[in-house]
């Protein structure tokens, strides 16, 4: 039976290397479409939970995963040597860049070749890993082919860029569209195929490197437009304009603009990171793009802006950084999530514990952090705590934060986020961005 009737039929065997953010929630999807599937991983921890029907992702409720495996459709496993029964196999590996800001593939690389130890003809492979273009073909379909197999003909191949956005309560897995571009055009209806029946809607476009394009360009859009809105801010700040009231006016234009707002820097995997995979690429021809390098360094250089002004609201109150007490609120890279990876809060924290000053932090999500030089544990949110701070610090802006005890209660307040915007009383004591 060919691999497209085994689809049709939930007959396929689907395989996701890589339990994380991207994996879990895309093998939840598979299994509610009915098929049998199996997450593949190397932290032990991660096997163990979701074999025991528990999840470790927040966006995935454990009663989900308890119910698919209860049903045999989700299980984990470290073996490898299982993926030699799989039919289609999803990638969703990181991707992260080396400090000389290289894409790092070797995560890739280690799943693809796992993979080519125990192909066969018919099956399907998929990248879902953010990286540059030209990856799938370069990287993936040779080391594939060494089996002496060809794309397009004896197997599948394509690429479909990861779309999570964590903690968005209106758009997941299962009803964002699916770009996917295969080697071959047949590679492309394959895997059109497979995600179309656990997806609301799949987008095919040319190619493998078109597709791997449009999430780059998705992330780079983002990236140089929120650079624009911090540099924004810097001029606001030296104009003396309120930044905030600025782009709140320049948004209720009905065209031609499209609101996006400065902060204390920018966090999580993919925006911090995608536009330098396309930045690198560009420059081994002889290309430099511009624009992503401009707004990489305006975006990396938002932790320490915030220190400075930090610095400066406790001088006017002749408090040295040095010994001062600084509460920091959120340390997760955005709004109601626990993921902290290049979070600018973990810069400011080390950036303000290098000059002396005395921080604790307050975030519901995120219990402790470790940060190599600076080991910290979230402290609880008392009024005590918030007075005897010389500063508060809002970086992450929370919901379930109280807004306005968290201002009744503080000496001052630096605000990178407009959380406090709805405060009426103390407004004195808040200085926005």
């Amino acid at each position: 039976m060919n691999l497209l009737k085994k689809i049709e039929n939930r007959q396929a065997r689907v395989g996701v290397i890589g339990a994380g953010y991207v994996g879990l929630p895309l093998a939840v999807e598979f299994a509610k479409a009915g098929f049998d599937t199996t997450c593949f991983d190397v932290d032990p921890d991660r096997i163990e939970s979701i074999n025991r029907g528990r999840s470790q992702i927040q966006d995935v409720p454990s009663a989900d995963v308890l119910r698919l495996k209860r049903d045999g459709l989700l299980r984990a496993t470290g073996d490898f040597e299982e993926l030699a029964q799989i039919d289609a196999i999803s990638i969703c590996v990181p991707t992260p860049l080396r400090k000389t800001k290289d894409p790092d593939v070797s995560y890739v690389v280690a799943a693809v070749e796992e993979i080519a130890l125990r192909f066969s003809p018919g099956k399907l492979v998929v990248l879902e890993s953010t990286t540059y273009p030209g990856t799938t073909d370069e990287i993936l379909q040779p080391v594939l082919e060494s089996s002496g197999l060809v794309c397009g003909k004896d197997f599948h191949l394509a690429f479909s860029p990861e779309r999570v956005d964590p903690g968005n309560q209106q758009y997941n897995t299962s009803n964002t569209p699916k770009i996917i571009g295969g080697v071959t055009p047949r590679c492309t209806q394959v895997a059109c195929a497979l995600y179309g029946a656990a997806v609301e809607k799949v987008i095919p476009v040319s190619s493998t490197r078109a597709a791997e394009m449009v999430k780059l360009l998705e992330n780079t859009f983002r990236a140089v437009n929120i650079g624009l809105a911090n540099e924004t801010a810097l001029m606001c700040d030296r104009l003396g304009i309120d930044v905030w009231e600025v782009i709140d006016a320049a948004a209720t234009k009905p065209f031609g603009f499209m609101p996006f707002y400065p902060g204390p820097g920018l966090g999580g995997h993919c925006i911090p990171i995608d536009p330098h995979y396309l930045s690198w690429k560009l420059r081994s021809l002889n290309y430099t793009a511009r624009f992503i390098e401009l707004a990489g360094e305006v975006n990396s250089s938002m932790p320490r802006y915030v220190v400075e002004r930090l610095a400066d609201l406790l001088n006017a109150r002749r408090k040295p950084l040095n010994g001062s007490r600084v509460l920091v609120l959120g340390t997760s890279y955005k709004r109601d999530v626990s993921d902290t990876r290049e979070s600018p809060a973990l810069d400011i924290i080390k950036l303000l514990a290098q000059r002396g000053t005395l921080v604790a932090y307050h975030d519901p999500f995120v219990k402790s952090l470790d940060l190599g030089e600076v080991e910290l544990e979230s402290v609880r949110l008392t009024p005590q705590e918030l007075s005897s701070a010389d500063l508060t610090l809002i970086v992450a802006d929370h919901s379930r934060f109280n807004y306005n005890s968290i201002v009744r209660n503080s000496q001052l307040v630096l605000d990178t986020r407009n959380a406090t915007r709805n405060v009426r009383r103390g407004r004195d004591k808040i200085v926005l961005l």
